[in-house]
């Protein structure tokens, strides 16, 4: 049986990013850190997903953990 992630939030989360840093998003949806992983997943079989910023800039991280676009937002929240 695959665990299913929970829903953070229905609705992205905008961050402003630094081109060439590393940011890890929380793919389980328990970290307090949202959307970043604080390390909530352990003892689950989910892993953060590392994401390295091409450019300066906002980008929109997934918050309902449902999105076939990891860690970015691909509008999945608006049909769950």
């Amino acid at each position: 049986m695959t665990e299913t992630p929970k829903i953070a939030q229905k609705a992205p989360y905008p961050v402003e990013v630094e081109a060439g840093k590393n940011y890890f998003w929380c793919a389980c949806g328990r970290s307090a850190t949202q959307p970043f992983c604080d390390g909530s997943h352990k003892g689950t079989s989910f892993t953060p997903v590392k994401y390295t910023a091409e450019t300066d800039g906002k980008v929109f991280f997934c918050g309902c953990k449902a999105t076939s676009n990891p860690p970015l937002c691909d509008g999945t929240h608006s049909k769950l």
